[in-house]
């Protein structure tokens, strides 16, 4: 093949215009805190958030030169864009919810917007990725920064636990998703993503579907720990607990959705052919996820712990969307995975501002008679947890009505009826909450709390806003996704 093939046009370049933003706003906020002073460290942030909407822009003009690219190795269309602008829209309510928490701990220095950035950078990588390699490029990306951002502050004994189990596990499990990739290039001479579901569709080229059905379940291990699928979620709710407060809601919705756009990309184009195959392990994954998720979210005290817990459970209702296998489905999953990021960072960003410094004030008796003396901020906590349990009129709501709807026009009845039980189970951890806002005697965690900063403010009321939109106008969302949806085949 001639040397100019090799040569990436302007398009390309188009293409790849967030990421491209997102490196350079990262690498020129690390030079600007080397030579900054303390005083100029504020702007940092206002730098990143600049960064994250221009690479929203830029997310905007590459699906305008949609298609293929860098040698067939990206992919931008409806479906990258989306998964793109929601990281990017989750990590600019990460930037404006975490200014009073990073001021708060004396930990407000440039390096934890620039990991932000770079952790975006690979989500997005991961979600126009069009080969297996740039599918673990991206997620190396993401996870090496969302390592470190576990850990950020350093003198805190569980953050340092953190992101070590953090690291030690991911790694593990990306030897995992590595491996996997391997088996797929063996069997099928290949790693593009188009490539492979031709070969599997060719019955004269077409490998052993066993081996091929083994090296899908590899690579489900290396996606089902990004998402925090059973059995592969041991990790969430110590990781959760011991990570900052914004950083804890960064990785329960960014990372989370950029792995959910690879999985369904690649199971559903890739190993499509070969669905029989892998539809079995997904579908009793989706169901461990629920069960395992919501049950011991029943017995939890701790408000962080408590919402990693029901993270896991989020992820198997996304999973029932995946083991439908068709276009409904990944739009659904695509739908709830966007009303899920602004209910779960709301919830977030409200435990942000409540914790206190050093996160005192963590456990669930420690809300009581919020609601008495901060009825704004518990009406705002109220939406997200019935926006969580679905509850019409939230996102939430809206978003599994239509996972379970894409379930049962795939047959799926009894995984169905099983996820509307796990709900059920679900609202009564949530209300829980509700109850101790609004029916218990103030106690002294909610007394002489400080008022809530501008960014706090932002954050918590965008959520709100988009979670009732959400509920309210789905379809303002729904139709992009399913024109979207079935472009990924």
């Amino acid at each position: 093949m001639p040397l100019a093939n090799f040569i990436p046009t302007a398009d390309d370049y188009l293409r790849y215009l967030p990421e491209i933003i997102l490196t350079v706003v990262g690498v020129v906020i690390m030079f600007l805190e080397a030579v900054g002073g303390e005083r100029r460290k504020p702007a940092l942030g206002w730098l990143a958030g600049a960064g994250l909407l221009a690479a929203i822009w830029g997310s905007v003009v590459a699906l305008g030169v949609g298609g293929t690219g860098f040698q067939n190795m990206v992919i931008v269309d409806g479906f990258a864009t989306f998964f793109r602008i929601l990281v990017l829209v989750i990590g600019l309510l990460t930037i404006v919810s975490s200014t009073q928490y990073l001021d708060r701990e004396k930990a407000n220095a440039g390096e934890f917007h620039a990991l932000l950035l770079f952790s975006i950078a690979g989500q997005c990588v991961m979600a126009s990725a069009n080969e297996l390699i740039m599918v673990f490029i991206g997620l190396e990306i993401s996870s090496i920064a969302s390592y470190i951002l576990a850990g950020y502050l350093r003198d805190d004994r569980r953050n340092n636990e953190s992101a070590l189990k953090y690291f030690l596990l991911g790694s593990f499990a990306t030897a995992f998703l590595l491996y996997g990739v391997a088996w797929v290039y063996g069997l099928t001479g290949s790693t593009n993503l188009a490539e492979v579901r031709r070969v599997l569709m060719t019955p004269e080229s077409a490998p052993n579907l066993v081996l091929m059905g083994t090296a899908a379940a590899l690579m489900f291990v290396g996606f089902a720990f990004k998402v925090s699928a059973a059995p592969f979620q041991v990790w969430a709710p110590d990781v959760y607990q011991g990570a900052p407060a914004p950083v804890s809601a960064f990785m329960s919705t960014g990372p989370k959705a950029a792995a959910f756009a690879v999985f369904l990309r690649v199971f559903i184009t890739a190993f499509g052919p070969i669905a029989t195959r892998w539809e079995p392990f997904v579908w009793g994954s989706a169901i461990a996820t629920m069960i395992v998720g919501n049950f011991a979210a029943l017995t939890q005290t701790n408000i962080k712990r408590l919402l990693a817990y029901s993270s896991i459970a989020h992820a198997g209702y996304v999973l029932v969307a995946v083991t439908a296998h068709s276009e409904i489905g990944t739009a659904a999953a695509m739908f709830y995975l966007a009303a899920y990021a602004f209910m779960q960072i709301g919830a977030f960003a409200v435990v942000t501002w409540f914790s206190r410094q050093g996160e005192k004030f963590v456990n669930v008796d420690d809300l009581a008679g919020l609601g008495e003396r901060q009825p704004m901020v518990a009406a705002m906590l109220t939406i997200f947890l019935l926006s969580l349990i679905g509850v019409p009129l939230t996102g939430g709501f809206f978003g599994k009505f239509y996972i379970f709807r894409a379930a049962l026009d795939s047959n799926l009845v009894w995984l169905t009826v099983i996820g509307l039980l796990n709900s059920a189970v679900a609202a009564y951890y949530y209300l829980r909450l509700i109850v101790v806002m609004y029916m218990k005697e103030p106690g002294a965690a909610t007394e002489n709390i400080g008022p809530v900063s501008a960014g706090l403010r932002v954050a918590i009321l965008g959520s709100a806003l988009a979670t009732l939109v959400l509920g309210i106008f789905p379809s303002l969302v729904l139709d992009f996704a399913g024109r979207s949806a079935a472009l990924v085949k």
